[in-house]
């Protein structure tokens, strides 16, 4: 972002958690002329692995920070036929298909939040922000499908052959490795949370086509960086001129009322 001069660095912050230090430093600035904070989820270089993340130092840090919302990106790979490599996904459901992953900050242990964290997950995404994501597909006039349910995996292995004929038999839309936990992390703070998933690829499943590969995924990526900047840039702008108070309030009140101490 800061390449195509769309976010103007004021500071980083190298900041630690009860959780420990986040993926990265903070960069805190404006996007697009609205004040954000951009977070590196797999740090420099991308060399963290998804299982190692430590999503809840991400998810508190920002929180911390004083932001109410968190868009994310994450790369993707189709289930689904007319969900074509080089398409979006404003994913709405989850399948949690991980192993090894801390899902909540109410974990027991010193220096973690007090109680047990209940939070519903019937609704994980933030509707409006999803809206904002869809509109900002067309007005950029990027082929996007407004809804669609992800399957996160453990990785960093792909998925195998069965494993794709699974997932697509459950009427999964998509398949990634980070969704999970940091959505329900989020919820947890009273974040509004909504992510656009980049396809890259068609996974293993079809037998005409070309299984994933870390190649053709860093191919496609790269192809559709310019695209995910403008759908980025356009939701914040639309994001920062709606009115937030109902919504930020009822995610708190959930987040709140879903622990039992």
């Amino acid at each position: 972002m800061q390449e195509l001069d769309l976010f103007a660095l004021k500071e980083e912050k190298r900041v630690t958690t009860p959780y420990g230090p986040p993926s990265s430093a903070l960069s805190c600035g404006t996007f697009c002329g609205v004040e954000c904070v951009l977070i590196n989820r797999h740090g420099d270089g991308h060399r963290v692995m998804p299982t190692s993340i430590n999503y809840r130092a991400n998810v508190y840090a920002l929180k911390e920070e004083g932001c109410s919302h968190v868009i994310a990106t994450t790369a993707c790979g189709s289930l689904k036929e007319e969900i074509v490599p080089g398409h979006f996904v404003i994913i709405d459901q989850f399948i949690d298909r991980t192993t090894k992953r801390q899902s909540t900050f109410y974990d027991g242990q010193p220096g973690s939040l007090n109680g047990i964290c209940h939070i519903p997950m019937k609704q994980p995404f933030c509707e409006k922000l999803r809206n904002i994501l869809v509109a900002s597909c067309i007005q950029e006039n990027i082929t996007c499908h407004a809804s669609g349910t992800t399957v996160t995996l453990e990785g960093p292995r792909f998925s195998s052959y069965a494993e794709s004929h699974l997932f697509r038999s459950w009427g999964a839309s998509v398949v990634n490795m980070t969704t999970v936990p940091e959505v329900i992390l989020a919820n947890e703070m009273g974040l509004l949370y909504a992510a656009v998933a980049m396809v890259t690829d068609y996974d293993c499943w079809r037998d005409d086509h070309e299984s994933v590969s870390v190649e053709n995924v860093l191919k496609v990526m790269n192809e559709n960086r310019e695209k995910a900047i403008k759908i980025l840039c356009a939701c914040v702008k639309m994001a920062a001129e709606q009115e937030w108070d109902v919504e930020v309030n009822d995610a708190k009140q959930v987040a709140q009322s879903s622990v039992m101490l």
